[in-house]
């Protein structure tokens, strides 16, 4: 039970290259979201709808019986998870079903069953069946790593966006005090006021309401050129963070080259080693193979540098023979 219980979490969560069944697996998960999503989007065309309504909803409980089996046997294979915390039988399944990404796996089958348990809004439902598209990111690297990056960097983002929230609501009430007597509709109160400052804020400028007095097209201008900056503020920590993060990859990869090169030959065992952490750190093979040259580069100059200068023959000054 316990190799059957290793295989099935080789199979759904690890992914491995080489191991075909699991690389189907995923293609096949990834298909079914696509096609989930697809179907969300056309079920929404009432026209569509109408012309096979009994397709829809046969391919909707196709999937969700299909998304329903593999999340009772993520659940079954947790335990085998890497991670201690996950090994018991009990608490560490729990856990698991806590995890960011089994609570979403749950989330995207779950409407379908409420519908027989409350009476639910089935746009609502439509909604909540369009998070299946988030699924996706366990089959990327890139979108695993942009999560990474999101949580390592979630405080100072989160700061930014707090003084941008107090920026906004600061400029919702100067435009409040410039504006409400030349225009009571549009900023009447703060709360009112509050659409004029997001739009102008994050440079959106729709037009629809637009300060008159001089103060209030002043106040404009000065939130306008801040914002500039305050904006683009998390977007710069993040590219900053997936920059340095990729950097990281890079050089775990260069260091695990350094090590496997630690005897000037590569054996076929350490090319393997080499291929598994290539894909595990998302770097394309362009990029594995100028990290080897690098580092193959390295080594010949390192090996040069160390190597004793040949002595020399005869003398350099009257040269005669030093033999």
């Amino acid at each position: 039970m316990r190799k059957l219980r290793r295989r099935v979490y080789e199979i759904l969560d690890v992914g491995r290259k080489g191991d075909r069944l699991s690389e189907l697996m995923d293609i096949a998960l990834i298909a079914l979201i696509s096609l989930n999503v697809l179907a969300v989007i056309l079920e929404s065309v009432p026209a569509i709808h109408a012309t096979a309504p009994a397709a829809f909803l046969g391919f909707e409980i196709f999937s969700v019986v299909v998304f329903t089996i593999e999340y009772v046997f993520r659940v079954w294979s947790g335990p085998e998870h890497p991670e201690h915390r996950f090994r018991h039988p009990v608490f560490g399944r729990i856990r698991f079903m806590l995890t960011p990404m089994a609570l979403l796996d749950l989330i995207v089958i779950a409407p379908f069953y409420l519908v027989f348990f409350v009476q639910v809004d089935l746009r609502m439902l439509r909604v909540l069946r369009l998070l299946r598209v988030f699924r996706l990111t366990r089959y990327s690297n890139s979108m695993g790593l942009l999560i990474r990056v999101l949580k390592r960097e979630g405080r100072n983002i989160g700061a930014a966006l707090f003084v941008l929230l107090l920026l906004i609501i600061m400029a919702a009430s100067l435009a409040y005090l410039a504006e409400h007597k030349a225009q009571p509709e549009a900023f009447g109160s703060i709360p009112a006021a509050l659409w004029w400052a997001v739009v102008t804020m994050t440079t959106i400028g729709y037009g629809d309401v637009v300060p008159v007095t001089v103060w209030g097209r002043i106040m404009g201008a000065v939130i306008g050129i801040i914002s500039v900056g305050m904006v683009a503020l998390p977007a710069g920590l993040l590219a900053s963070g997936f920059s340095e993060a990729l950097q990281q990859r890079r050089e775990a990869f260069g260091q695990l080259v350094g090590d496997v090169m630690g005897d000037g030959v590569i054996d076929s065992d350490e090319r393997v080693r080499l291929r598994e952490s290539q894909q595990e750190l998302g770097l394309t093979k362009d990029e594995a193979e100028a990290i080897l040259r690098d580092r193959h580069q390295r080594m010949a100059q390192s090996r040069a540098q160390a190597t004793p200068a040949p002595r020399p023959q005869t003398c350099p000054h009257c040269g005669k023979s030093l033999t």
